[in-house]
C-alpha cells in the first residue's frame, strides 16, 4: 500500500548553466496533501518538481521525503512517482505491459503485480483497454495509463508535472475531475505542476504560486485568491484578473478612505497587517464579482457610474466591461437584461472584499 511521506525543501537553490532558476526556495508539504505549483511559464516550478524527483541536481540547500534526506539519492531510491507531460508509452507494448514494466525490472513477484494492475485499473476505468497497445488509445486513455504507471509503484510520494496540457478542454476536465478522486481514494501526497488556475484552484488542498523562481504566497486556494499576498498574485489568478485602481489613503472624520481619480472607498474596517502609511499611493483591489453593476447593493452610498464598452457573455454569467473616468472595470453579473454599448452602468464596489496593496513594491497593506 501507499506510504505517507512529507516533503521538505530548504534553502534550495538551483543553477543551470549561467542562470539560477531557483534561490532561497522553501517548501512544506505535509503527507497526504494535495500542493500545487501555479506560475507562467519560465517560473521554476518544473524545475522545482524535477529536482525532488531527483532528475536535477541542487546546486545548494536540501530536500527531505519522509524525513529523510534525499538531496542526492537517486531517483528510483526516492520513492517518487513522476507523471510527464508527455505520456512516453511503450508503443510496441499493450497497456497491462506499460503498467507493469517497472515492477517486471524490479522483479516483483506475478501475483504481486497482477494485484496492483488491477487496482491501478480498477480506479482508472482502464480494465477493458488492458490488452490494447498506445496506438489504440485517446490521448485521455494514454494519459490514463501514464498515471496507472506511476500508481502501480504504490511510492510516497506522486509527482505530476503539467499532465493534461496535451488534452482538449472537455478531457482535461473530465481529468481533472478523476485525479481529485484518486486523491481522496489514495490519500497520498501528491505535488502538481501547472500554469493552469483552474486546475490549481479546484486540486489543491494548497497551491504556491511561483514568479522568477520563488514562492510568492503559499495557501488554500481561497486564501490566496481572497487575500493576494502582492499585486503579482492578484492579477495572476482570476478570470478576469482583479480590478485595480490606483490612490491614496487619507484620513477625514473618523474614518479611513481610499480616494483616487473620482472615487472614494471607505477602507476603515479593512485588515491593514500594520499601521496604514497615508503618504504612500496604494492600489485597491477589487474582484470583478465585488463589483456590483446596477448598483442595486448597499456597498456605498452613492453608486458610482461607468460607460459599458463591452460584454462578454460566459454562459451562466456575463463579464460587463466599464469605462470609469479611462480605467477599465471589469464587473460579473448574472442579469440577462440586455445592454447596449455606451449605456451609462450604474456599479458599486463591495468594500468588505478589497484589497490594497502598496503601489511601489506591490506587497498586501
Amino acid at each position: 500500500m501507499t506510504n505517507l511521506a512529507n516533503v521538505s525543501v530548504r534553502n534550495l537553490r538551483i543553477e543551470l548553466g549561467a542562470n539560477t532558476v531557483i534561490e532561497a526556495l522553501d517548501l512544506d508539504v505535509r503527507a497526504g496533501e494535495f500542493v500545487v505549483l501555479l506560475g507562467p511559464s519560465g517560473c521554476g516550478k518544473s524545475t522545482l518538481l524535477h529536482s525532488i524527483a531527483g532528475l536535477i541536481d541542487v546546486t545548494d540547500g536540501s530536500i527531505e521525503i519522509g524525513g529523510e534526506d534525499m538531496t542526492w539519492a537517486d531517483p528510483k531510491d526516492r520513492g517518487v512517482a513522476l507523471v510527464f507531460q508527455s505520456y512516453a508509452l511503450y508503443p510496441t507494448m499493450n497497456v497491462e505491459r506499460n503498467m507493469s514494466f517497472a515492477l517486471r525490472i524490479n522483479g516483483t513477484p506475478k501475483p504481486e503485480i497482477e494485484r496492483r494492475v488491477k487496482r491501478a485499473a480498477d480506479m482508472l476505468q482502464l480494465g477493458p483497454l488492458l490488452s490494447r497497445k498506445p496506438a489504440q488509445l485517446s490521448g485521455g486513455q494514454r494519459q490514463r495509463v501514464a498515471i496507472g504507471r506511476a500508481l502501480v509503484r504504490e511510492a510516497d510520494v506522486f509527482l505530476f508535472d503539467e499532465p493534461l496540457s496535451n488534452l482538449d478542454a472537455k478531457l482535461r476536465t473530465e481529468l481533472r475531475r478523476e485525479l481529485k478522486q484518486l486523491h481522496q481514494q489514495l490519500g497520498a501526497t501528491m505535488i502538481y505542476v501547472t500554469h493552469d488556475q483552474v486546475e490549481a484552484m479546484t486540486l489543491a488542498t494548497r497551491m504556491a504560486v511561483m514568479k522568477g523562481g520563488v514562492i510568492q504566497q503559499f495557501g488554500t486556494p481561497a486564501e490566496v485568491y481572497a487575500r493576494p499576498e502582492n499585486l503579482f498574485v492578484a492579477t495572476f489568478l482570476g478570470t478576469p484578473p482583479m480590478n485595480l485602481l490606483r490612490g491614496t489613503l487619507q484620513a477625514d472624520e473618523g474614518k479611513l478612505w481610499f480616494r483616487g481619480p473620482q472615487l472614494s472607498v471607505d477602507v476603515t474596517n479593512y485588515a491593514f497587517k500594520g499601521a496604514p502609511d497615508l503618504t504612500r499611493p496604494c492600489v485597491l483591489g477589487v474582484r470583478p464579482e465585488d463589483v456590483r453593476a446596477g448598483g442595486r447593493g448597499a456597498a456605498q452610498q452613492e453608486p458610482l457610474k461607468g460607460t459599458l464598452t463591452l460584454v462578454e457573455p460566459m454562459g451562466n454569467h456575463r463579464v460587463l466591461w466599464l469605462d470609469y473616468h479611462g480605467v477599465q472595470i471589469a464587473s460579473i453579473d448574472q442579469d440577462k437584461a440586455p445592454l447596449a454599448s455606451g449605456a451609462p452602468v450604474p456599479f458599486e464596489i463591495d468594500v468588505q472584499h478589497v484589497s490594497l496593496f502598496d503601489e511601489a513594491g506591490g506587497e498586501r497593506l
